[in-house]
């Protein structure tokens, strides 16, 4: 089987979070350079030595502006699949942007996403010397996710940390108690809408299954903390993959505050939110779209079909009207 690729949506993350994650990977630049003012994002694509070379356009140009005046270029490239890395291919697009910012202090980064212990390390920088004399160096700054602990990160306030727990590496016997993290952690620090949007790709990419979305359903409504979660799944509906397990709650006295949200002025309701935030994540991905495609997703009342668009929204790499809604 083909390995599915997440690296588009770990991109999208990043547009969404972008303050959030320059202060958990690169802290330093706070406290050098004050607060951050302003981002941009630099969404043209690097320039290609080849027309079919097609890798780059995975990197993510940030640009952030400092209290003291100081621009950071700050370059992020995702690699799920460490074989497809080139740091040759990363110099030259580093070099790229030096060259179209030359007021902007470039720091490429590179994350590594997959959860595998490696046997090979990445070439980490490149240098040329002769004797004393240094010609040329280049490095970056390398991230592998399955380096981290999990549980180290279970009470850090950052949403991006919160989303990549599952990334991290933890005992399998640990799997349901990470994403219970993961989850409660979001649903704190983040506002709903995105909480739905990465709650979606928190399920995708760590493969959860249907008998583990009972077990994580079960663990949230057992821990206080997690109550208001709890209540929140219940009253959005966001139940579809849960739906058994909440069943069973409702046997064992949970009725309460549930049976509105199971009729049919609820379903209603979570349809037309389902819908609202399809839109929301195509247009957050891909800018304005067109009336064409927000009048085909306005049609659609099934609310399996909604769910299985709102993970296409987050998981395609360009919007087509006809391949979208089938």
């Amino acid at each position: 089987m083909t390995k599915q690729s997440h690296d588009h949506n770990f991109k999208n993350l990043f547009l969404d979070f972008p303050k959030e994650t320059l202060e958990w990977f690169f802290p330093q630049a706070q406290q050098n350079w004050g607060k951050v003012r302003k981002v941009e994002f630099i969404r043209q694509e690097p320039k290609k030595r080849k027309l079919s070379d097609s890798s780059l356009a995975l990197d993510m140009p940030i640009l952030f502006f400092f209290e003291n005046q100081q621009l950071l270029l700050w370059l992020v490239e995702f690699q799920e699949d460490k074989a497809k890395f080139s740091i040759y291919k990363l110099l030259r697009y580093t070099t790229d942007l030096m060259e179209a910012h030359p007021q902007a202090l470039v720091i490429p980064t590179v994350l590594f996403t997959d959860r595998t212990k490696w046997r090979k390390d990445v070439v980490r920088k490149l240098e040329t010397r002769l004797n004393d004399r240094l010609f040329f160096h280049f490095e970056y700054i390398y991230f592998k996710l399955f380096d981290f602990n999990a549980s180290d990160y279970y009470y850090i306030n950052n949403p991006v940390v919160k989303i990549l727990l599952p990334k991290m590496n933890y005992k399998e016997d640990k799997r349901i108690e990470v994403i219970r993290h993961a989850y409660s952690g979001l649903f704190q620090l983040a506002s709903r809408m995105l909480f739905d949007k990465y709650v979606d790709f928190i399920d995708v990419y760590a493969q959860i299954s249907e008998q583990e979305q009972k077990s994580l359903y079960y663990e949230i409504i057992q821990h206080k903390e997690t109550a208001m979660l709890a209540q929140y799944i219940r009253d959005k509906g966001m139940q579809q993959g849960m739906q058994q397990g909440m069943q069973q709650g409702m046997q064992q006295g949970m009725r309460q505050g549930m049976q509105q949200g199971m009729q049919q002025g609820m379903q209603q309701g979570i349809i037309q939110s389902t819908k609202e935030n399809i839109i929301e994540v195509l247009e957050l991905r891909f800018g304005k779209i067109s009336t064409e495609i927000i009048d085909k997703i306005n049609q659609i009342n099934d609310p399996a079909k909604l769910k299985e668009l709102l993970r296409k929204g987050i998981q395609i790499k360009e919007i087509d009207s006809f391949r979208f809604i089938r």
